[in-house]
């Protein structure tokens, strides 16, 4: 048996040698495989859903890469720094990861950077956290969204121009990197234009009853009330904030929406007359945006939003610059992804060479009466857009 196993083993060798060189290569080429980072479960999961399928369609778009086939893993972060750490750690020790996209905290993107940077990866994700592209930054890693520094003064500032009689100013935050980076920018914009920070009200993770933190708003006599958190937690505040009638005493801003989905979710009842900041809407009108939008309809029957914008044009930047440089080498698709332009959904996008931020617009939006809605989906105006990005020198980031 062991002598016959051997001679169809033999066999089996001699035929594959005496095949064509390029179906030999064909035969012998190992996988690909491209890390999404998404939280699959846990209080962030609506969010890593769209993310997800961000992902699949850039890669459905290299069926095979430098004549590899390319396969997609998704590693569930479950909104959790330490879990998705550890995951990360084995995809890099077990399988020799290296090409990591994704994140929806702020503090699983940081630990993760450091992870992905000491093996010579690449990692691309849409968090908001200044210090991802600031003092924590690294040569491995990149950031699609515009920052906190940007979100807060392209809805700020427009809306301070807006209502020019708005002088007294609330905000709700989550207590973790993400909030206090939007905390810290909103009051250095209130600061800059003379007005006045009444109050603020910190709120856990793990809160989703609000009632506590608006009465406190609402004793605060604001002219605007502005929310820094995000996801369930926004959602929960708004109609909480609806139903209590704050719509008709102060004006609201969400500073960081995730643009559709959510919107849909509240509806334009409790959108109407609300300010939105979102670092994307299908509306629009760019070249790849339209491609975007064409694509999402015909596979998945929606129009994209936010995650799944993220996700895509981050994933697509980075197989792109695997496919352009022809190599897996992460140093050598790092080095070509510092100062790329290119077209994104936002329109030119450039990736910035000192600190690897993604040079894009931010949007001001206003939530439509029902009235105005010309599709289920036409939920908001675009009242504003720019950008806002704090100089290399001033991010205190050296990339390493």
């Amino acid at each position: 048996m062991q002598r016959r196993t051997l001679l169809k083993a033999g066999l089996a060798a001699a035929s594959a040698l005496s095949l064509p060189l390029g179906i030999r290569q064909a035969f012998a080429a190992e996988p690909f495989t491209f890390y999404g980072l998404k939280s699959m479960s846990g209080a962030f999961a609506s969010y890593g859903k769209f993310a997800d399928m961000g992902s699949r369609l850039a890669v459905e778009q290299y069926p095979q890469l430098l004549g590899r086939p390319l396969v997609y893993k998704v590693i569930d972060t479950e909104g959790n720094a330490g879990k998705a750490v550890r995951k990360v750690q084995e995809a890099i020790g077990q399988d020799g990861a290296r090409f990591f996209q994704g994140c929806t905290l702020s503090s699983s993107a940081l630990a993760v950077a450091k992870e992905v940077n000491k093996t010579g990866g690449v990692f691309m994700t849409p968090v908001g956290a200044d210090e991802v592209t600031g003092k924590d930054c690294n040569s491995s890693t990149f950031r699609w969204s515009v920052p906190t520094y940007g979100a807060v003064r392209e809805t700020l500032i427009p809306l301070i121009k807006r209502l020019p009689e708005a002088k007294r100013w609330y905000t709700i935050t989550p207590q973790y990197v993400f909030g206090e980076a939007l905390l810290d920018g909103t009051r250095e914009v209130l600061k800059e234009h003379g007005l006045e920070l009444v109050g603020n009200s910190y709120h856990s993770l793990q809160e989703q009853e609000f009632s506590g933190y608006l009465t406190n708003a609402i004793s605060a006599k604001p002219d605007v009330l502005v929310l820094l958190n995000f996801g369930s937690q926004s959602n929960n505040t708004l109609r909480q904030a609806v139903n209590f009638g704050m719509k008709e005493r102060m004006k609201i801003l969400l500073v960081w929406s995730a643009g559709l989905d959510q919107f849909q979710e509240l509806g334009s009842d409790v959108l109407e007359g609300v300010y939105l900041g979102a670092q994307y809407w299908h509306q629009v009108d760019t070249p790849l945006n339209r491609e975007l939008v064409k694509a999402t309809r015909a596979k998945y029957g929606i129009n994209p939003n936010y995650p799944l914008a993220a996700d895509y044009i981050s994933t697509k930047v980075m197989l792109d610059t695997i496919a352009a440089t022809g190599s897996f080498d992460g140093p050598t698709v790092a080095n070509a992804m510092q100062g790329l332009s290119y077209e994104g959904p936002t329109g030119k996008e450039t990736i910035r060479a000192g600190d690897h931020q993604v040079i894009k617009d931010y949007y001001l939006m206003l939530g439509k009466p029902e009235r105005e809605m010309t599709d289920k989906d036409d939920l908001a105006l675009v009242v504003s857009s720019g950008q806002s990005f704090a100089p290399v020198a001033d991010t205190g980031c050296v990339l390493s």
